[in-house]
């Protein structure tokens, strides 16, 4: 059984002449240990389903399973729990908390979560430090730039024991080398059993992807397999560990 599946999932705003139909009857498989892409023209409802998948929206009908649990059987505690064990989320406005560190925003989900301070505080850093940043941990989010925003936005959703990562473009406020440095990361996770869902308007970075998945005006209207141009970049991965 795929990890994700999302199954006649539909979603629309409004209702009568003015109804917007934002999702219809999306069908959609993510395996553990696998990168999904979606591209699509803006509007087209691809930011829509990564917050359906998110469990931030309902959806109007069908249904979204993760790891064979329907979301709708979920509580709003267990939808809480899910959010802040499971799915590690990459907003486009970053949603990074303006009075705490960077070091404290990417290591907060884990202390949430009743790890302790002082291990929380080491894997963030040690996210930070793999995106380049332990030195900016003590900053504040108005003191780094937008490019480090996102970048901590990217370590506070891979930190952790995440099974689940969504990304609403990840790479849109950096350069092509941190751009890089976001996907390795992106793909070290699925490497180790992560499944990936990461939506981008940037094709070279889709080609990262097992999997490109095309969205126009809320319907799914092909899916596609990169070629492996991007092979060479990947070799040094380490080895997935062990899954529970």
């Amino acid at each position: 059984m795929s990890y994700l599946q999302l199954r006649q999932v539909s979603k629309s705003y409004g209702a009568g002449a003015t109804e917007v139909h934002a999702l219809s009857n999306i069908n959609l498989a993510v395996e553990r240990g696998s990168l999904v892409a979606v591209m699509g023209p803006s509007g087209s409802g691809k930011s829509t389903l990564l917050t359906i998948v998110g469990s931030l929206e309902e959806p109007t009908s069908g249904e979204v399973v993760i790891d064979g649990v329907a979301l709708s059987s979920m509580s709003r505690n267990d939808k809480a729990r899910l959010r802040r064990r499971t799915v590690g989320y990459v907003f486009q406005d970053f949603n990074l908390l303006a009075g705490l560190t960077a070091g404290e925003n990417v290591s907060l989900p884990l202390e949430l979560d009743g790890i302790s301070a002082k291990k929380a505080h080491l894997a963030g850093i040690a996210a930070l430090e793999e995106l380049g940043l332990a030195d900016r941990a003590t900053h504040y989010p108005d003191e780094l730039s937008g490019g480090e925003r996102q970048r901590v936005a990217i370590a506070r959703a891979i930190v952790g024991e995440r099974t689940l990562l969504l990304a609403d473009e990840p790479s849109g406020a950096l350069d092509s080398t941190n751009a890089e440095a976001v996907m390795r990361m992106v793909l070290v996770a699925c490497h180790r059993g992560v499944a990936a869902v990461v939506v981008t308007h940037d094709a070279q970075l889709a080609s990262w992807a097992d999997r490109v998945v095309f969205i126009r005006d809320g319907k799914i209207v092909d899916q596609t397999v990169p070629p492996p141009s991007l092979e060479s970049l990947i070799t040094d991965l380490p080895a997935p560990s062990p899954r529970r």
